[in-house]
């Protein structure tokens, strides 16, 4: 088999494992007992990570536009890096926490009538958002996959055509995950 049938079948494995796991993670009700403070901070975390995901790539498509190769490869590789990072603190988050409710002021798992009226319009603001982030951050996935893959494989033309749509999505989901965490801190428990 040759390589760009071996990493078109990577690609296509990951494409649909990791948003499976993602999705039995989130919806299972089966958490992994584990008792730890420090599991309370990654949703802050990974926050700190999209954002810092979205510095990169604006400061790696600046230097693509520049020419400096070399700053864009460091600039893109460290997002992807970022990326996977991001993808193992998730799910070892969603494996041992339950999803936080958007307006449940009082934590109790339950949005009751009284704390959905206290928020209004918001929840569907939040929800249009982490909705919007959720589905693009699946579909990006292969076709970020895919321009590191013709990047390595010198193979230009085709980086820089799929590029030109995965990167403006990429850069959605890095700047709309901070924001879709900021909306919902107050919802976390301390």
């Amino acid at each position: 088999m040759n390589n760009k049938k071996v990493a078109m079948i990577v690609v296509a494995t990951l494409s649909v494992v990791v948003p499976a796991l993602v999705a039995v993670l989130i919806y299972s009700p089966y958490k992994i007992s584990a008792d730890y403070e420090w599991l309370k901070s990654i949703p802050r975390f990974n926050a700190t990570i999209n954002s810092l995901t979205a510095v990169l790539l604006i400061f790696g498509g600046v230097m693509a536009k520049r020419g400096n190769i070399a700053l864009h490869k460091l600039a893109m590789s460290l997002s992807l890096f970022l990326g996977v990072c991001f993808l193992l603190a998730y799910v070892t988050y969603h494996s041992t926490m339950d999803s936080v409710i958007f307006g449940d002021a009082n934590m109790d798992g339950v949005l009751s009538e009284v704390e959905e009226n206290s928020i209004g319009g918001m929840r569907t603001a939040y929800l249009t958002l982490l909705l919007s982030h959720i589905m693009l951050s699946a579909v990006v996935v292969p076709f970020v996959l895919l321009a590191f893959y013709f990047a390595l494989a010198q193979d230009f033309v085709k980086h820089v055509k799929i590029v030109k749509f995965t990167w403006p999505i990429w850069l959605y989901v890095s700047v709309t995950g901070p924001i879709v965490y900021w909306m919902a801190s107050p919802y976390y428990p301390l």
